[in-house]
């Protein structure tokens, strides 16, 4: 049971850090990052007003018939699509990535990339 607790201690710690660095050196908006082992979300939050801006989620109505019958890392493409899509309507062209504690790898790279295409820089 303890390496379950330390497991989860180090991954909080690793996505804390994440974050510590990302608001230090960035005005710009985050687009954070949410990967379960069903489903994946993406928000955009400004940390300066505390407010999220935009969110978009494999669990919503739209999305949901959108990705089913597709693979994990097709649906968080499609959810970087369609958060660039709601953050270039807001108004918002740079913000930062903020992956957490997950690896820049697979289905986060996934939806990074195509969050590009969608027209949003960082």
């Amino acid at each position: 049971m303890r390496g379950i607790h330390l497991k989860n201690v180090r991954r909080k710690r690793r996505g804390q850090s994440v974050r510590r660095r990302l608001r230090q050196y960035s005005e710009r908006p985050r687009l954070c990052v949410h990967r379960s082992s069903k489903h994946f979300s993406a928000q955009v939050v400004d940390d300066e007003q505390g407010k999220t801006l935009c969110a978009v989620s494999t669990c919503g109505k739209d999305a949901r018939a959108a990705v089913s019958g597709k693979k994990k890392t097709e649906q968080a493409a499609y959810i970087g699509g369609e958060v660039a899509k709601l953050a270039v309507e807001a108004g918002i062209k740079q913000v930062v990535l903020d992956r957490g504690p997950y690896k820049y790898h697979g289905r986060v790279k996934a939806f990074a990339d195509a969050a590009r295409e969608g027209g949003l820089d960082f």
